[in-house]
Order: structure tokens, then sequence, then C-alpha cells
């Protein structure tokens, strides 16, 4: 492994909660078996590319504050970003990688261009994957940074812009399949509107929705065993996404016919931003089976905005890692770092302690859900809550047994008068404090 760029930082190592080393997992031991499964294959910790080795450290007020040597536009930096990558998610131990066409090629003069910067670097990654054993968990295409794209991709008033956008997310597939992705995630950046002055919403829905159809149809033409996943995401940066939040999506993937083809990518931060927590659309996205990926983040939450920081709250982790194992945890997904340094943070050790903190927070979420579930006790309160609905007039009144007169009758003869009962939600809190 180069230690170019990160000096003399050596592979992560455990060394448990007592440790004092910023460069140590204090909870995160790849090993531990946690509920019968490794807490490496429970969490299937993904780094991402773009945050990571291609963000300057700009926000809206203020220029780039990285200076990282691969910043250019040629191959070879996309080949010495590649390398420093590598390094780092070796440093991590992370078994995984996520990318956009964008973060890992130069931009070309046009498609055809494009398509062979990313066949080289795929290239390189597929040697790069063989002497790591690094895996990629998903792959996705960049519609929305260039100028081409500023009404959008599959939902572009310019039918043109439309065909530059299918025929990249091919590429980008093809690149995906080539390199053993286990999923590929469709990110709409810009698949929304600014005003509906100028919007036809119900086009550019069908647009999307027959982008989408076509993705899935590709899928199964060249083989990919992978999940197609959907990342929801509400109002940045255009005023309204298509893709708002969880129930939007599945509304979305349901008037089109792709509901049991179409999973969904869940960030942290979109939650926030959708008015949500991340709970609430990890269980809609289980109760609606299309459960698929989380990308793991915070979101300051004094801020209106979608400010990416790594996780650093464990009561929140443990809340949806809890979700994640009541679904019976991830299949294909797995738990990717969508998450970037503040622009203060201008060194390479920074980058590493950011991962480690994050991937340690994780750790003790999961192993904290984990103890809720195998001691059952709040599991036990909403079974106890709902146990009415297991006897046998409950149960057919959830069938077509029974119509509104029938039930009026039942009430009227049974005197069928019913009392509050708590729902003993401080008490459940109370719990739920016990475990983190």
């Amino acid at each position: 492994m180069s230690k170019g760029f990160f000096g003399d930082i050596s592979p992560i190592q455990y060394e448990g909660p007592d440790s004092e080393n910023p460069l140590a997992f204090k909870h995160y031991n790849p090993d531990e078996l946690v509920m019968g499964k490794t807490l490496r294959d429970h969490l299937r910790f993904a780094i991402c590319y773009w945050h990571s080795m291609v963000w300057p450290g700009t926000d809206p007020f203020g220029g780039q504050t990285f200076d990282r040597p691969w910043f250019g536009d040629s191959m070879a930096h996309a080949k010495h970003k590649a390398d420093v990558a590598f390094d780092l998610f070796s440093i991590l131990g992370a078994p995984y990688y996520c990318f956009h066409d964008a973060d890992v090629r130069p931009e070309g003069a046009d498609f055809a261009e494009n398509t062979r910067n990313l066949n080289e670097i795929t290239d390189y990654f597929g040697e790069k994957m063989s002497e790591t054993g690094l895996k990629l968990l998903w792959g996705t295409a960049n519609l929305f940074s260039h100028q081409r794209y500023m009404s959008g991709g599959a939902t572009n008033p310019d039918p043109d812009v439309f065909m530059f956008a299918a025929a990249t997310v091919k590429t980008c597939m093809d690149a995906t399949h080539r390199l053993g992705g286990e999923n590929y995630v469709l990110w709409g950046g810009r698949e929304g509107y600014e005003t509906l002055l100028n919007t036809n919403m119900g086009r550019e829905l069908d647009q999307l929705g027959r982008f989408l159809t076509m993705v899935v149809d590709y899928k199964h033409k060249i083989g990919f065993n992978g999940t197609i996943l959907i990342e929801p995401k509400p109002q940045e940066p255009t005023k309204h996404q298509y893709d708002f939040d969880v129930a939007t999506v599945y509304g979305f993937l349901k008037r089109y016919g792709l509901e049991n083809e179409v999973k969904v990518n869940i960030e942290q931060g979109h939650a926030i931003l959708a008015g949500h927590s991340f709970e609430h659309e990890l269980a809609v996205a289980g109760a609606l089976d299309i459960f698929g990926s989380i990308d793991m983040n915070r979101n300051d939450y004094q801020s209106g905005w979608d400010t990416d920081q790594f996780p650093n709250n464990v009561p929140e982790m443990a809340l949806a890692y809890y979700q994640i194992l009541s679904l019976g945890g991830f299949s294909t997904g797995g738990t990717n770092f969508d998450a970037k340094l503040r622009r203060q943070s201008i060194d390479p050790v920074d980058l590493v302690a950011a991962h480690v903190g994050g991937m340690d927070c994780c750790a003790r979420g999961l192993k904290a859900a984990a103890r809720m579930l195998e001691e059952g006790k709040l599991s036990g309160a909403v079974e106890e809550r709902y146990a009415g609905w297991d006897k046998k007039d409950a149960a057919s009144m959830m069938s077509d047994k029974w119509s509104l007169e029938q039930i009026t009758d039942y009430v009227e003869t049974n005197g069928v008068n019913p009392k509050p009962v708590s729902g003993r939600q401080e008490i459940l809190e109370n719990l739920v404090n016990r475990y983190v």
C-alpha cells in the first residue's frame, strides 16, 4: 500500500472502549459476533468516492479549502485519485466503496470520450479490487452537476438531454456490472422543478417512469443480479423533488408497475430534510417491502440544508439499526458513508479519523439495537398493544367477511364501549435509554 498521501497512518485496529488512540476503533471490532453474524457482515461499510476524494471543501459562501494532489482533469489525475482512494479503503478495512461516474473519470468533450474514460478507469478499478479484495456496493451516474442537467436528466424538457442521461446510465450500469457491484442507484439530484410556471409535471413524471422502466429492463437483459435502488431526497437542490421521501417513491413505483423491481437507498440527512426521522423512513420502507440500503450521515439540526456530517449520535443510530435488524438486516445493501469533512478539516488524518468515528458510532448503535431485539421488551410492548387484533372477531373485520352493517350490529349487541389505553411512550423511551 502506498503511504504517499496518508504518510505513516497504518491500518486501523480495534483497541476497545478504553483506548485513547484517535486512530483506533473503540466499538467496531469487525470479527465480533452479534446475533450470530460478525459486525463486518452486519454493517457492510462502504466509503463514498465523491465526498472523500472529490469534494474540494467549498460551501455556498466560500471556495476550495482542500489541497489534493489528484485534483485535475486528466486520466493521470483519475488514476492517482484511485490509488489514494484504495489506500483509504484499505486503511479503514472497509469491505466496500461506492462511486458516481463523474467522481472517477475526467469529463470528456462528448459522450464517446466520457465512455472511454469510464471504461479505462473501470479496468483500473478492477485491478485495484483484485489486489485489495475490496468490493463495490453500488455505482451510479451523476445526472445533476454538469450544466446539461440544469433542468434534470430523465425529467428534462429537452429529449436530447433525456437520451444523453439514459446512455450515460447504461454505461454506468455496465461498469457496475463488470466490477461485481451489488446494487445500482439512481440519485435524482435535479429530478424535480423550480417553478410550476414552466413545468408540465405529468409529462415529467411519465418521462421518469419510462426512464426507470428502461433501467429495469436493461438490468434483466445484461443479467445484473444486484438491486436497483432509488435514493429519496426532498427539496434540495430543486424546490420540489419527485423522489421526496420513501412514501412518495413507493407511490411513483406503484403507478408505473415497478414496486417489485426497485427498492430504496435511504439517507439519514435526506430523511431529516423531508421532515422525518431516519427510523421513520426505514420503517416505511420496511412496511412497504422496498428497503434496500442506507447512506449514513447526519444534518446539523440548526441548518436547513444537507450538511452531510459524519454520524456521532449513538441513540439515533441505535433506533435506525433497530429498524434494519427488525427487517432482517441488509441483503445486497449496506452502510455507505455519504459524509464529508468540515471545510476546516484539511489534513489527511482528518479524513481517516472522521470515518473511524463514524464506524464506531454505527457499531455502537447496532450493538445496542441487537440487545433491544434480543431482550424483546420493545417488540413485546408492541405485540401487547395490538394483541386484540389477533382475536377471531377482529381478524374477521380485517377480511371481507364483515360489512359496516355487521360491525354495527356487533357493537350494539355486545355493548362495545372501549376505554382509552395508555401508549406508555415515556416508559418505552426510558427503556431505550437503558441500551444507549
